[in-house]
């Protein structure tokens, strides 16, 4: 087990501030053993619902009753099968003197979670749980982060056979079981190919035309099952950035998949072997150190776009916070050089810094405020925005 020291501190820090706190994430990504491990170390009592488990959920029959004389720290896990307590939290929420905090975990976005006009708006606030860092698990073993990706699981397997085992059982119950259960109707199948069609595009403008196209569907339905993967957290889309310059620019976001290891286990890419001779070896790698970029950064998601344009210079990673603007470019080789296309990103996005993450073992300076960065230098080198 890996403990996981800066999500406990976020998350007793955001429990002091507000009377709810959300955990959203995907499926198995560590949402229940973070709570479990935070309901162990307080020292005020509390209760736990597991709404997967039918006892809990008989106990919540009546959610007013089973909840308004709890005191201390009450966890819900899986809110998403029980839409209706939201409005529940609400009342008990703006009780004087807080006699209880709510800590509710999700595995979806806080816009699938709610499925009802209750947001409790004002009163919660949502943290995203994301896979294993490489601060967490020590950058010697980013091979294999990189490879497996961060689900627990999937990561600490006692092989990468078990690994894949593990991932392949995920995507399966995750298509059949986990989106009916949000609700969602579109059936597992056509989700699987749109998945698997998507992994061939990982690190690619979205084309809608293209998918809609190939599924003889309408731009805006291929639309919305890209919108309702990124909601159940398997896929992130990264925003264009749009700057008033006079060039014509991309205006269609970037696509991922959220996890190294599924968009390996969707390439069927087994080991390290089998990704170093595949052609997606370099999107996937910039997917992943993207990831744990934003990461290191505290970025939100909403603060962070790539820039590109239709001449070809292009950014792979903006973040954009108040007046600072920080440029990031991903080059898996050991020897990074300035591009054309860096200093006109330079020039035309006016960045603060530009730093070039690269596979190699030494960070170096590659001109005024643009410097080479070691991925196995990178929590050091980069620091948290403030």
């Amino acid at each position: 087990m890996i403990e996981r020291k800066d999500e406990i501190s976020t998350l007793r820090h955001l429990l002091r501030r507000h009377p709810v706190v959300g955990i959203t994430g995907a499926r198995q990504v560590g949402k229940t053993t973070l709570a479990r491990t935070l309901v162990s170390q307080m020292n005020s009592p509390g209760e736990y619902f597991d709404l997967e488990n039918h006892e809990d959920l008989a106990r919540l029959d009546d959610p007013m009753l089973a909840l308004k004389n709890l005191r201390g720290l009450i966890v819900i896990d899986e809110i998403q099968r029980y839409p209706g307590l939201f409005s529940v939290l609400r009342v008990l929420a703006d009780r004087p003197g807080r006699p209880a905090h709510f800590l509710i975990l999700g595995s979806a976005s806080p816009h699938l979670l709610r499925q009802s006009s209750e947001t409790l708006a004002g009163r919660i606030i949502y943290r995203e749980l994301k896979g294993f860092s490489l601060d967490e698990i020590g950058i010697k073993n980013y091979n294999r982060l990189w490879l497996r990706g961060g689900f627990p699981r999937s990561y600490l397997a006692r092989s990468h056979s078990d690994s894949e085992e593990w991932r392949s059982a995920f995507i399966q119950t995750f298509l059949e079981r986990d989106i009916p259960q949000l609700g969602i109707t579109i059936s597992s199948r056509t989700l699987r190919r749109f998945w698997t069609m998507l992994s061939h595009y990982h690190g690619q403008v979205w084309n809608a035309s293209e998918f809609a196209r190939a599924f003889g569907v309408a731009d805006t339905t291929v639309r919305n099952y890209l919108d309702l993967m990124t909601g159940v957290r398997v896929l992130d889309q990264l925003l264009p950035w749009h700057e008033n310059i006079l060039k014509r620019q991309i205006k269609s976001p970037k696509v991922y998949i959220a996890d190294s290891g599924l968009l390996h286990r969707l390439l069927n890419l087994r080991t390290m072997q089998d990704l170093e001779g595949h052609p997606k070896i370099g999107a996937s790698w910039e997917g992943f150190v993207i990831n744990q970029l934003k990461r290191r950064l505290k970025a939100r998601d909403e603060e962070c776009f790539f820039w590109a344009t239709h001449a070809g210079a292009e950014l792979d990673l903006l973040v954009v916070r108040a007046r600072t603007r920080l440029g990031f470019e991903i080059k898996r080789t050991s020897s990074p050089k300035l591009t054309r296309s860096m200093r006109s990103a330079i020039t035309d996005l006016k960045l603060s810094s530009l730093d070039v993450i690269h596979a190699g073992e030494r960070t170096f300076a590659l001109a005024e405020n643009v410097r080479a960065v070691s991925i196995k230098q990178m929590w050091h080198e980069i620091k948290p925005l403030l």
